[in-house]
């Protein structure tokens, strides 16, 4: 009888050991779903030390430290009225950057409202300062304000002659008003495309880095951290974002407005008067040209210099992918004895001229070489 008393009781408490050792783990509600309730401690896995970063990050860091001091928050305030002529309170924001340690700021003209009440500047450090208008360009899409503050860093401005696609670049700016966003890309082409207000920036540098709005005016960065572009627009077919084609308008346009508007107190940039497409080997074969490379004139500006002096545009209508262009036109092939092969040739040989300046295009009409002398006309004066 004592045995199977015994008996009985290992039982029981053998069937308890097993009951409680091998059932579910308890589960309790929490927000979001059920947790298991454990009976050790939570053990979380972390890194001994802060890894080292690789040459790519270092070299980004480099670039975002050197330039940020430099790079700006541009805002305009403005009154419009609504149809029933009522004051309606307008804003632009952009960015900008320094140019000298004397406050003056360069960014784009787009950027500064219409009959601007206001202007504000806010550095990196958050101090802001009213500002004012010292000139605008509208053809370049470029405008240079005034500020009156202490300690600014400059931006250091580099040669964007001789830029190539594949070229590592960085976008610093004030992308949906998020102050001292950098993005990363590459050069993806360099063409001549319509600024915001229709005129042509030649040679404008084509970028996929993420470029949004409130980046106008800010600069584009080599890998050096200089300035090689303004970034100036996007083409978004309409979502107003980025779409991972973005443009800049190159520093060396700047520096020559710039350099007009030190000399003569506004712009004049030469310019020969014509919309032009640049050739390649494989378009000349296909158009059957003379040479291999060159600048061919799709239309001269009427009473435009280089329509002054003959030149002729296209007559047969054609389409390159989507975008119409004229045939027949004389190809340009040099400019004062030195061979040009793009429009970035012309642009650079250009650069070193005033307007009034007479300078001898080489050109191709047809089979036959032929040469003109070309007074240059003002940018201000053409409507392409």
């Amino acid at each position: 009888m004592k045995f199977r008393h015994i008996a009985l009781i290992v039982l029981l408490v053998g069937g308890f050991w097993y009951v409680t050792s091998h059932r579910s783990p308890l589960r309790l509600p929490v927000a979001g779903g059920l947790a298991a309730l454990e009976s050790g401690p939570l053990e979380l896995t972390e890194a001994h030390a802060q890894p080292a970063y690789d040459a790519e990050e270092l070299a980004n860091i480099a670039v975002y430290k050197k330039a940020l001091s430099s790079v700006v928050n541009v805002t305009s305030s403005a009154v419009g009225y609504d149809f029933f002529y009522g004051a309606v309170p307008q804003q632009g924001q952009g960015t900008g950057f320094v140019l000298d340690k004397q406050g003056r700021i360069l960014t784009n003209n787009h950027v500064i409202l219409p009959n601007s009440r206001q202007i504000e500047v806010t550095l990196s450090d958050k101090s802001k300062y009213k500002a004012r208008l010292l000139t605008a360009d509208p053809t370049h899409d470029l405008a240079l304000l005034q500020i009156q503050a202490s300690n600014l860093v400059p931006a250091t401005l580099s040669d964007s002659n001789g830029l190539v696609v594949g070229q590592k670049v960085y976008a610093i700016g004030n992308p949906f008003g998020l102050n001292g966003t950098m993005t990363t890309g590459i050069i993806s082409s360099i063409r001549s495309v319509r600024g915001p207000q229709g005129a042509p920036i030649e040679n404008a540098i084509q970028t996929d880095a993420a470029i949004n709005p409130g980046n106008s005016g800010g600069p584009l960065l080599n890998s050096r951290g200089e300035v090689i572009g303004i970034t100036s627009m996007i083409a978004s077919n309409g979502a107003d974002q980025n779409s991972g084609i973005g443009f800049a308008i190159p520093i060396n346009t700047a520096k020559a407005v710039l350099a007009d508007f030190a000399k003569y107190g506004h712009v004049r940039r030469p310019t020969l008067g014509i919309v032009p497409l640049a050739i390649g080997p494989e378009l000349a074969q296909e158009m059957g040209l003379a040479a291999d490379s060159g600048v061919l004139i799709l239309r001269t500006v009427p009473g435009g210099a280089a329509d002054r002096a003959g030149l002729r545009g296209g007559r047969e209508r054609a389409y390159l992918g989507n975008t119409e262009i004229y045939l027949g036109g004389d190809l340009i092939v040099g400019l004062d004895d030195q061979p040009v092969t793009s429009p970035q040739d012309l642009a650079a040989i250009m650069d070193r001229h005033e307007v009034g300046d007479a300078v001898v295009v080489s050109f191709l009409r047809g089979q036959r070489r032929l040469t003109a002398k070309v007074v240059l006309g003002d940018a201000a004066d053409s409507r392409n």
